[in-house]
Order: structure tokens, then sequence, then C-alpha cells
């Protein structure tokens, strides 16, 4: 039903084809008046308090319009006490849950869950969420889908929990309402640490909904509770890392930095890098370079973000990966520092505070500082801004006390330099002089020629 190959883009719409048909599907509004049953702590009977706990689970699928507050009110009352008791239920340990009652459970949170989410381009940095009107109960419903979750037994496995009701929970991840979206990263936690058999589909289909986002859809609300869920199973891959999870991070989790939006998820996706480099060292490395090949070109927002990010890959990064990527990665910190934008130049300089990148830097000056001292130079004479201006005094300062001799060697190369490019200017100014000339007299010629040729 789902594509099995290599992670790649190409199978993701005969994917959505398949998730709209799974067999969980938005149920109509159901208007019913329900009307109060029993107490289950009140029936003593075994078979008949299995047969009151499937009626009442039962009970709770019956759907309402909340649209409207006065629609079938006392119904909804009812509904919320029936929810509120098998919450309380579940949660004793004393009472346990039958197959059908697991099954009846599974199929009430569907169709009370399941529904088809409205199109947005919900923002969560600039617009308010629109929440979700019949929270009330849904709540008690993600509560008691909680409760059962952390019931069951480690080996234990219930079948109408299969890979189309988890392709649905990762769906509603859309949502714009937070409070739904914490509730879901909870919930698929709890499926993920208790269904082994299904964990590797739920990682497949989150990698499935970060591509579709990525080079489809450019949008979806969930994606930072998507990325703390992942950053947790990374955390727990076993090293050496499988060849799957570093493609994984190379062609799924490095091109996240490419959206618009990456503002809304920038610091779980940060997380989620580290967590590699954590692993294994080498990974520093492949982020880096995946950062350098993703860099903005034109959004200094997104600039710093990136500038941030790799500052905590440097902090934990190991020497021997850090001598192999330098060269790159100072060449376009130097132009970062040379930024005229102030977060940008303020976030690069901020690495000259940071004690374990100044000693990368020290134990590798001879090739950095020619790296980075023209633009720190230059900047510390035009920067506009007095607080970048003072920061760039610090870092020359640090750089001098490495070693003086070849400061003083790069400060009389960048004057000799700029006496050069000063006498080129000069030197083109002067050509295009004389060739402004030659065409002024050319023209002067062209319209005598003329006025002769029309006189006669």
């Amino acid at each position: 039903m789902f594509p099995t190959s290599n992670i790649d883009g190409v199978k993701l719409k005969n994917r959505a084809v398949n998730v709209r048909t799974s067999k969980f599907k938005t149920i109509p509004k159901n208007i019913d008046i329900l009307k109060p049953l029993p107490r289950l702590n009140d029936c003593r009977n075994a078979n008949e308090r299995e047969s009151l706990l499937i009626r009442k689970i039962q009970q709770c699928t019956t759907l309402f319009d909340f649209s409207d507050p006065n629609i079938d009110n006392k119904s909804q009352m009812v509904k919320k006490n029936v929810l509120n008791e098998l919450i309380d239920y579940i949660t004793d340990d004393k009472n346990s849950i039958s197959d059908n009652a697991s099954s009846e459970i599974i199929n009430m949170v569907a169709k009370n869950l399941f529904r088809t989410l409205p199109l947005s381009d919900f923002d969560p940095m600039e617009d308010d969420p629109i929440l979700e009107p019949s929270w009330p109960h849904m709540q008690l419903v993600y509560e008691l889908f909680l409760r059962f979750l952390e019931k069951l037994s480690f080996h234990e496995v219930k079948k109408p929990l299969d890979q189309g009701f988890v392709v649905q929970i990762i769906r509603l991840f859309d949502s714009e309402d937070p409070r739904e979206r914490d509730y879901l990263k909870t919930v698929l936690h709890r499926i993920y640490g208790k269904f082994i058999n299904l964990r590797a589909f739920i990682r497949k289909e989150i990698t499935y909904t970060f591509l579709e986002f990525i080079y489809e859809t450019e949008h979806f609300n969930g994606i930072s509770e998507l990325l703390e869920i992942f950053g947790s199973i990374i955390n727990g891959f076993a090293i050496p890392v499988k060849p799957e999870h570093k493609i994984t991070l190379q062609r799924v989790i490095m091109p996240l930095h490419t959206p618009k939006l990456l503002h809304n998820y920038c610091t779980q996706l940060a997380y989620c890098v580290v967590q590699y480099v954590e692993k294994e060292a080498y990974f520093a490395r492949i982020s880096i370079k995946a950062l350098l090949k993703y860099w903005p070109k034109t959004c200094s927002n997104k600039e710093a973000i990136f500038v941030t990010e790799i500052e905590e890959i440097l902090n934990i990064i190991d020497v021997n990966e850090f001598k192999k990527i330098q060269e790159p990665l100072f060449k376009r910190l130097a132009l970062c520092v040379g930024s005229l934008h102030f977060q940008v130049a303020e976030k690069s300089l901020l690495y000259w505070q940071n004690d374990f990148v100044c000693r990368l830097m020290e134990d590798n000056y001879k090739t950095l500082i020619p790296i980075l001292f023209p633009h720190l130079y230059r900047m510390s004479k035009e920067h506009w801004s007095e607080t970048i201006i003072s920061l760039i005094m610090n870092a020359l300062k640090s750089f001098m006390e490495y070693d003086p001799k070849l400061f003083g060697d790069l400060t009389a190369q960048y004057k000799n330099d700029k006496q050069k490019d000063k006498r080129k200017t000069k030197e083109r100014e002067e050509l295009w002089k004389k060739l402004n000339d030659i065409e002024v007299k050319r023209n002067m010629s062209k319209l005598k020629q003329y006025k002769q040729n029309k006189f006669h």
C-alpha cells in the first residue's frame, strides 16, 4: 500500500492517494440524544460490566455540532461525563481491558479525532491559530487514549491500531490548534514506544511528511512537533548508525533548512542535527557541508539561523572533523562577519565569546586568520554599527594575541592591497575618461561631416 523504495520525493503523490482512501474517514455529525447509563463501579457482575463498558464506549462515538453551543447540550454533557468515567476506569490498575473493549476504544478514538482539516496558510509567528471548537470533548478523548496506551503491556499488540491508524494520527499534526498538536506528540511517542512492529513505519511516514512539506506543499503546522519526536528517535539510534538513517539526514533533515518557514521549527531541527553529530563525529562534516550548500542568498533572517546552528555543531565537533571543514566554513563566516545586517554580523562575531570555538580557532589560527582578517579589518573601518565595530575589535585583538608577527604581516599586506586597489581604480577612471574623450571627438567629427554634407 505504501512505497518501499529509498527515501525520495518521487512517490509522494501515490502515497497521498493511499492516505485519502484509508479506512478511517470523517464521520458525519450525529444528533441522536444520549441517555445516561448506570455507572461501571455499580455493576458487580464481570460480564455485565464488560457489556456496559462497551456500550459506554459506543456512546462516545456520537459527534456533535459545536458551532452552536445550544445544540444537543444535554447529550454533550452525558458524553463528557461518560468520557471522564472511562478515563477513571482505565486509569484504575484493578480494571482490565479486554480485546473487544480495546477495539471499541480505538474505533471511538478514530471517529472522534480523524477528520478533514481545513486548508490554511497559518504562520504561528504572525497569525492567531483557529482553535478547535469541539476541544472540550476531544481533549477527554486524547486523555482516554493516552491512559489506554499506558495500560497496554510492552509486547501487547492490538490489531485495529495499524499503519492506517498511524497515518491518520500523523495527518492530524497539521491542525492549527497547538493544544491538539501537543497531545498528538505524546500519543505518537507512546505508540512508537509500545508498538515495536510499527516503529520503522512511523519513521518512514514522518520522513514522507517532511518530504511532502519540502517539495510539494511548503506548509504543515506540525513540523516542529514531528521534529521533536524525530529528535527523540535519533537519540535512540544504535551505534554505528545504519546507512538508512544517514540517508535520512542527507535527504530529509538537511533539506528542511530550505523552506521559507524555517523560523517556525529551527530550534527542533537544530536539535535533530546535533543528535546525529553526538552519535558519530563524521556527521558534523556532513551537516556543515549541507548547510553551506543550502546557505540562504537573499534572506538575512535565515542566514542568522544558519550561523546559530553551526555554532551548536561546533560546540561538539571533533577536532579532526573540524580541520576537514574549516576552510569553506570560515570563508562563509568571513562573509557573515562583513554583513551589513546587524543580526547576522552580531551572531557571527559572538563566536569569539564561545570558549570552545575560540580554542578551535587558536589551534588552527595559521589557516583561519588569513581568511578572516581582511573582512574584519575592512568592517572595523566601514560598518555602520558601533556595537559591531566593538565586537570586531575584540576579535582582531584575539588574533594579535595569537601571533603578533602574522597579524602585523597581514595588516601590512591589507594596506598594500588597498593601495593597489586605489591605483587600479584611478587607472580605470583615467582609462574611461580617455575613452569618453575619444568617443566625444568621434561624435563631433561625425556631426561636423553631417553638417557639411547637408550644406552642400
